[in-house]
Protein backbone atom coordinates (compact mmCIF):
# COMPACT_ATOMS: atom_id res chain seq x y z
CA UNK A 1 0.00 0.00 0.00
CA UNK A 2 1.15 3.23 -0.39
CA UNK A 3 0.84 6.58 1.48
CA UNK A 4 -1.88 6.41 3.81
CA UNK A 5 -3.04 3.44 2.47
CA UNK A 6 -4.05 4.70 -0.50
CA UNK A 7 -3.58 0.83 -2.89
CA UNK A 8 -1.68 0.64 -5.85
CA UNK A 9 -2.84 2.53 -8.98
CA UNK A 10 -5.40 -0.62 -10.84
CA UNK A 11 -6.91 -0.31 -14.46
CA UNK A 12 -10.60 1.43 -13.81
CA UNK A 13 -13.41 -0.01 -14.62
CA UNK A 14 -14.80 0.01 -18.32
CA UNK A 15 -17.62 2.24 -18.58
CA UNK A 16 -21.33 1.24 -18.43
CA UNK A 17 -22.72 0.67 -22.47
CA UNK A 18 -23.53 4.51 -24.61
CA UNK A 19 -23.16 6.12 -20.75
CA UNK A 20 -26.49 3.48 -19.54
CA UNK A 21 -27.14 3.08 -16.20
CA UNK A 22 -28.52 -0.42 -15.40
CA UNK A 23 -32.20 -0.33 -14.30
CA UNK A 24 -33.15 -2.17 -10.97
CA UNK A 25 -36.74 -3.26 -12.52
CA UNK A 26 -39.97 -3.02 -10.23
CA UNK A 27 -39.99 -5.27 -7.48
CA UNK A 28 -36.92 -7.27 -6.78
CA UNK A 29 -35.24 -6.34 -3.50
CA UNK A 30 -33.04 -3.43 -3.39
CA UNK A 31 -30.70 -2.41 -0.27
CA UNK A 32 -31.00 0.89 -0.70
CA UNK A 33 -34.63 1.05 0.41
CA UNK A 34 -36.28 3.87 0.19
CA UNK A 35 -33.36 6.28 0.22
CA UNK A 36 -33.23 8.61 -3.10
CA UNK A 37 -30.41 10.68 -2.53
CA UNK A 38 -28.28 6.77 -2.27
CA UNK A 39 -30.14 5.91 -5.64
CA UNK A 40 -28.71 8.88 -7.44
CA UNK A 41 -25.13 8.48 -6.05
CA UNK A 42 -24.62 5.08 -6.87
CA UNK A 43 -26.03 5.49 -10.59
CA UNK A 44 -23.59 8.26 -10.43
CA UNK A 45 -20.77 5.87 -9.06
CA UNK A 46 -21.46 3.18 -11.79
CA UNK A 47 -20.64 6.18 -14.35
CA UNK A 48 -17.46 6.59 -12.39
CA UNK A 49 -18.96 10.13 -11.16
CA UNK A 50 -17.17 9.15 -7.27
CA UNK A 51 -17.85 12.88 -6.54
CA UNK A 52 -21.65 12.94 -6.54
CA UNK A 53 -20.65 9.72 -3.56
CA UNK A 54 -18.57 12.31 -2.26
CA UNK A 55 -21.28 15.11 -1.73
CA UNK A 56 -23.49 12.80 -0.58
CA UNK A 57 -21.25 10.97 2.38
CA UNK A 58 -20.69 14.98 3.39
CA UNK A 59 -23.82 15.82 3.82
CA UNK A 60 -24.57 13.12 5.65
CA UNK A 61 -21.82 13.33 8.31
CA UNK A 62 -21.81 11.97 11.65
CA UNK A 63 -25.47 10.19 10.82
CA UNK A 64 -23.89 6.61 11.58
CA UNK A 65 -26.52 4.95 10.69
CA UNK A 66 -27.54 6.51 7.31
CA UNK A 67 -23.44 6.93 6.63
CA UNK A 68 -22.72 2.92 7.08
CA UNK A 69 -26.31 2.40 5.48
CA UNK A 70 -25.71 4.04 2.46
CA UNK A 71 -21.83 2.95 2.12
CA UNK A 72 -22.73 -0.47 2.94
CA UNK A 73 -24.98 -0.18 -0.54
CA UNK A 74 -22.70 1.27 -2.40
CA UNK A 75 -20.16 -1.26 -1.48
CA UNK A 76 -22.51 -3.65 -2.83
CA UNK A 77 -21.29 -2.86 -7.02
CA UNK A 78 -19.46 -4.91 -8.60
CA UNK A 79 -17.45 -1.51 -9.57
CA UNK A 80 -17.52 0.66 -6.33
CA UNK A 81 -13.56 -0.80 -5.40
CA UNK A 82 -12.36 0.36 -9.01
CA UNK A 83 -14.00 4.14 -8.35
CA UNK A 84 -12.86 4.13 -4.22
CA UNK A 85 -9.46 3.52 -5.40
CA UNK A 86 -9.30 6.23 -8.12
CA UNK A 87 -10.94 8.49 -5.25
CA UNK A 88 -8.15 7.90 -3.12
CA UNK A 89 -5.69 8.96 -5.82
CA UNK A 90 -7.60 12.20 -5.94
CA UNK A 91 -7.92 12.54 -1.92
CA UNK A 92 -5.26 10.10 -0.61
CA UNK A 93 -6.50 11.34 3.31
CA UNK A 94 -10.56 11.23 2.32
CA UNK A 95 -11.98 9.15 5.38
CA UNK A 96 -14.88 8.64 3.01
CA UNK A 97 -12.95 7.34 0.11
CA UNK A 98 -10.84 5.03 2.23
CA UNK A 99 -14.08 3.33 4.19
CA UNK A 100 -15.85 2.66 1.05
CA UNK A 101 -13.06 0.87 -0.06
CA UNK A 102 -12.82 -1.44 2.72
CA UNK A 103 -16.56 -2.48 2.95
CA UNK A 104 -16.15 -2.67 -1.20
CA UNK A 105 -13.21 -5.16 -0.37
CA UNK A 106 -15.31 -6.86 2.64
CA UNK A 107 -18.02 -7.18 0.06
CA UNK A 108 -15.75 -8.72 -2.66
CA UNK A 109 -13.90 -11.34 0.26
CA UNK A 110 -17.36 -12.31 0.94
CA UNK A 111 -18.00 -13.03 -2.62
CA UNK A 112 -14.96 -15.12 -2.91
CA UNK A 113 -12.98 -12.65 -4.71
CA UNK A 114 -10.97 -10.74 -2.83
CA UNK A 115 -8.09 -11.96 0.04
CA UNK A 116 -9.23 -11.47 3.67
CA UNK A 117 -5.95 -10.45 4.50
CA UNK A 118 -6.31 -7.50 2.00
CA UNK A 119 -9.82 -6.36 3.67
CA UNK A 120 -8.97 -6.70 7.00
CA UNK A 121 -6.01 -4.16 6.50
CA UNK A 122 -8.44 -1.72 4.38
CA UNK A 123 -10.61 -1.58 7.50
CA UNK A 124 -7.66 -0.51 9.53
CA UNK A 125 -6.56 1.63 7.57
CA UNK A 126 -9.60 3.41 6.81
CA UNK A 127 -10.24 3.35 10.71
CA UNK A 128 -7.04 5.29 11.48
CA UNK A 129 -8.22 7.74 8.85
CA UNK A 130 -11.53 8.31 11.11
CA UNK A 131 -11.14 7.29 14.49
CA UNK A 132 -14.40 7.98 15.79
CA UNK A 133 -16.36 6.56 12.77
CA UNK A 134 -17.87 3.34 13.20
CA UNK A 135 -18.10 2.58 9.46
CA UNK A 136 -14.53 0.86 8.95
CA UNK A 137 -15.18 -1.22 12.12
CA UNK A 138 -18.67 -2.33 10.91
CA UNK A 139 -16.83 -4.22 7.39
CA UNK A 140 -14.57 -5.46 9.83
CA UNK A 141 -17.51 -6.88 11.82
CA UNK A 142 -18.94 -8.46 8.42
CA UNK A 143 -15.63 -9.46 7.64
CA UNK A 144 -15.47 -11.74 10.98
CA UNK A 145 -19.01 -12.82 10.46
CA UNK A 146 -18.67 -14.80 7.96
CA UNK A 147 -14.68 -15.53 8.24
CA UNK A 148 -13.43 -15.03 11.77
CA UNK A 149 -13.97 -16.68 15.38
CA UNK A 150 -16.19 -15.27 18.12
CA UNK A 151 -13.39 -13.26 19.89
CA UNK A 152 -12.72 -11.37 16.56
CA UNK A 153 -16.38 -11.04 16.16
CA UNK A 154 -16.62 -9.38 19.52
CA UNK A 155 -13.98 -7.06 19.37
CA UNK A 156 -15.13 -5.43 16.21
CA UNK A 157 -18.84 -5.46 17.59
CA UNK A 158 -17.16 -3.75 21.03
CA UNK A 159 -15.22 -1.34 18.55
CA UNK A 160 -18.32 -0.15 16.43
CA UNK A 161 -20.61 0.40 19.59
CA UNK A 162 -17.89 2.26 21.34
CA UNK A 163 -18.67 4.76 18.93
CA UNK A 164 -22.28 4.76 18.01
CA UNK A 165 -23.84 2.41 21.22
CA UNK A 166 -27.19 1.83 19.22
CA UNK A 167 -25.94 0.95 15.88
CA UNK A 168 -28.47 -0.73 13.83
CA UNK A 169 -26.85 -2.58 11.41
CA UNK A 170 -24.29 -4.16 14.14
CA UNK A 171 -26.78 -5.36 16.29
CA UNK A 172 -28.40 -7.26 13.58
CA UNK A 173 -25.60 -9.01 13.04
CA UNK A 174 -24.78 -9.92 16.60
CA UNK A 175 -28.09 -11.40 16.77
CA UNK A 176 -27.70 -13.37 13.52
CA UNK A 177 -24.62 -14.76 14.86
CA UNK A 178 -25.73 -15.54 18.05
CA UNK A 179 -28.57 -17.01 16.85
CA UNK A 180 -25.87 -19.83 15.45
CA UNK A 181 -24.79 -21.04 18.46
CA UNK A 182 -25.93 -24.35 19.93
CA UNK A 183 -28.23 -25.15 16.61
CA UNK A 184 -28.81 -28.86 17.68
CA UNK A 185 -30.05 -27.45 21.53
CA UNK A 186 -34.06 -27.18 19.52
CA UNK A 187 -36.44 -24.28 20.76
CA UNK A 188 -35.05 -22.72 23.64
CA UNK A 189 -36.86 -19.91 25.13
CA UNK A 190 -33.60 -18.89 27.39
CA UNK A 191 -31.09 -19.11 24.34
CA UNK A 192 -28.87 -16.48 24.85
CA UNK A 193 -29.75 -14.86 21.70
CA UNK A 194 -33.00 -13.69 23.25
CA UNK A 195 -30.95 -12.56 26.52
CA UNK A 196 -28.90 -10.31 24.03
CA UNK A 197 -32.03 -8.91 22.16
CA UNK A 198 -33.69 -8.10 25.70
CA UNK A 199 -30.71 -6.49 27.23
CA UNK A 200 -30.23 -4.47 23.93
CA UNK A 201 -33.40 -3.35 23.40
CA UNK A 202 -33.82 -2.79 27.01
CA UNK A 203 -30.79 -0.32 27.49
CA UNK A 204 -31.37 1.55 24.45
CA UNK A 205 -33.40 5.37 24.53
CA UNK A 206 -37.18 4.64 24.76
CA UNK A 207 -36.86 5.78 21.07
CA UNK A 208 -34.64 3.25 19.63
CA UNK A 209 -35.12 0.96 17.07
CA UNK A 210 -33.49 -1.57 18.73
CA UNK A 211 -36.30 -2.02 20.32
CA UNK A 212 -37.14 -4.60 17.47
CA UNK A 213 -34.45 -6.50 18.03
CA UNK A 214 -36.29 -9.68 20.07
CA UNK A 215 -38.45 -10.13 17.13
CA UNK A 216 -35.25 -10.14 14.98
CA UNK A 217 -33.80 -12.81 17.26
CA UNK A 218 -37.10 -15.02 17.07
CA UNK A 219 -36.44 -14.96 13.41
CA UNK A 220 -32.87 -15.55 13.30
CA UNK A 221 -33.38 -18.36 15.81
CA UNK A 222 -36.22 -20.01 13.56
CA UNK A 223 -33.88 -19.88 10.96
CA UNK A 224 -30.82 -21.53 12.52
CA UNK A 225 -33.55 -24.39 14.01
CA UNK A 226 -35.04 -25.05 10.30
CA UNK A 227 -31.85 -25.36 8.65
CA UNK A 228 -30.99 -28.10 11.94
CA UNK A 229 -34.32 -29.46 10.92
CA UNK A 230 -35.45 -28.80 14.32
CA UNK A 231 -38.60 -26.85 13.02
CA UNK A 232 -40.73 -27.13 9.88
CA UNK A 233 -39.60 -25.59 6.70
CA UNK A 234 -42.82 -23.34 6.77
CA UNK A 235 -42.61 -20.95 8.94
CA UNK A 236 -46.04 -20.22 9.79
CA UNK A 237 -46.89 -23.24 10.45
CA UNK A 238 -43.97 -23.88 12.93
CA UNK A 239 -45.41 -22.87 15.86
CA UNK A 240 -42.09 -20.78 16.74
CA UNK A 241 -44.03 -17.14 17.21
CA UNK A 242 -46.83 -19.19 19.61
CA UNK A 243 -44.98 -19.07 22.46
CA UNK A 244 -46.13 -16.86 25.33
CA UNK A 245 -42.27 -14.81 25.59
CA UNK A 246 -42.70 -14.78 22.03
CA UNK A 247 -46.29 -13.53 22.08
CA UNK A 248 -45.04 -10.87 24.58
CA UNK A 249 -41.99 -9.63 22.75
CA UNK A 250 -44.25 -9.13 19.55
CA UNK A 251 -46.38 -7.55 21.28
CA UNK A 252 -44.11 -5.07 23.06
CA UNK A 253 -42.20 -4.45 19.76
CA UNK A 254 -45.78 -3.42 17.77
CA UNK A 255 -46.53 -1.43 20.28
CA UNK A 256 -43.47 0.34 20.19
CA UNK A 257 -44.15 0.94 16.62
CA UNK A 258 -47.26 2.26 17.08
CA UNK A 259 -45.69 4.78 19.45
CA UNK A 260 -42.50 5.80 17.85
CA UNK A 261 -42.25 4.94 14.17
CA UNK A 262 -39.54 6.16 13.11
CA UNK A 263 -40.13 7.29 9.37
CA UNK A 264 -36.56 8.75 9.39
CA UNK A 265 -34.77 5.89 10.30
CA UNK A 266 -32.55 4.61 7.09
CA UNK A 267 -33.45 0.87 8.06
CA UNK A 268 -36.60 1.49 9.83
CA UNK A 269 -37.84 -1.18 6.65
CA UNK A 270 -35.28 -3.16 7.81
CA UNK A 271 -37.66 -3.67 11.38
CA UNK A 272 -40.68 -3.04 9.51
CA UNK A 273 -39.97 -6.18 7.23
CA UNK A 274 -39.19 -8.71 10.72
CA UNK A 275 -42.07 -7.40 12.19
CA UNK A 276 -44.65 -8.10 9.31
CA UNK A 277 -42.98 -11.60 8.98
CA UNK A 278 -43.43 -12.05 12.15
CA UNK A 279 -47.22 -11.08 12.59
CA UNK A 280 -47.65 -13.12 9.51
CA UNK A 281 -46.19 -16.37 11.57
CA UNK A 282 -48.21 -15.22 14.73
CA UNK A 283 -51.73 -15.36 12.28
CA UNK A 284 -52.10 -11.54 13.13
CA UNK A 285 -53.34 -10.72 9.97
CA UNK A 286 -54.94 -7.52 10.32
CA UNK A 287 -51.51 -5.99 12.04
CA UNK A 288 -49.50 -7.14 9.38
CA UNK A 289 -51.70 -5.48 7.06
CA UNK A 290 -50.61 -2.35 8.71
CA UNK A 291 -46.85 -3.09 8.45
CA UNK A 292 -47.23 -4.23 5.10
CA UNK A 293 -48.92 -0.62 4.37
CA UNK A 294 -45.97 0.98 5.41
CA UNK A 295 -43.68 -1.29 3.76
CA UNK A 296 -44.71 -0.95 0.30
CA UNK A 297 -42.58 -2.45 -2.44
CA UNK A 298 -39.80 -1.99 -0.18
CA UNK A 299 -39.40 -5.88 0.71
CA UNK A 300 -36.15 -7.17 2.24
CA UNK A 301 -34.96 -10.82 1.85
CA UNK A 302 -34.58 -11.40 5.03
CA UNK A 303 -36.30 -12.90 6.71
CA UNK A 304 -38.56 -13.39 3.97
CA UNK A 305 -36.18 -16.33 2.64
CA UNK A 306 -35.69 -18.06 6.09
CA UNK A 307 -34.72 -20.87 6.06
CA UNK A 308 -34.47 -21.70 2.34
CA UNK A 309 -37.36 -20.22 0.73
CA UNK A 310 -37.81 -17.56 -2.38
CA UNK A 311 -38.26 -14.34 -0.56
CA UNK A 312 -40.12 -12.19 -2.83
CA UNK A 313 -42.71 -15.12 -3.28
CA UNK A 314 -42.88 -15.45 0.24
CA UNK A 315 -43.43 -12.00 0.86
CA UNK A 316 -46.00 -11.16 -1.97
CA UNK A 317 -48.18 -14.51 -0.80
CA UNK A 318 -48.05 -13.08 2.39
CA UNK A 319 -49.10 -9.71 1.65
CA UNK A 320 -51.70 -10.53 -0.29
CA UNK A 321 -53.40 -12.78 2.31
CA UNK A 322 -52.70 -9.58 5.22
CA UNK A 323 -54.17 -7.46 2.29
CA UNK A 324 -56.61 -9.47 0.97
CA UNK A 325 -55.50 -9.35 -2.91
CA UNK A 326 -54.29 -12.30 -3.40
Amino acid sequence: MGTRGSPAVSPPPPPPPLGRVRRRPAQVFDAALDDVELCAARAALAQGRWQVVRTLLTRTGDDWDRRDHRIAVLAREPYCAAWARDWLLAEPDSADAAALLAVALVRHCLRGKEKPTRAREACRVAAALAPGDPTPWLGLLMLERRTGDDAGFVRAFEQVRARHTDHHHAHHLMIARLAERRADAGPDPLHEVYDFAAWAAEGAPADSPLAVLPVVAHAERYRVLAAAGVEPGDPVASGHWAGRRARQVLKAAFDWWLEWEHEGHPRRLVDLNFLAHAKVCEGRGAEAAALFHRIGDHATPEPWSYPDRDPLAAFRAARDRALGTG
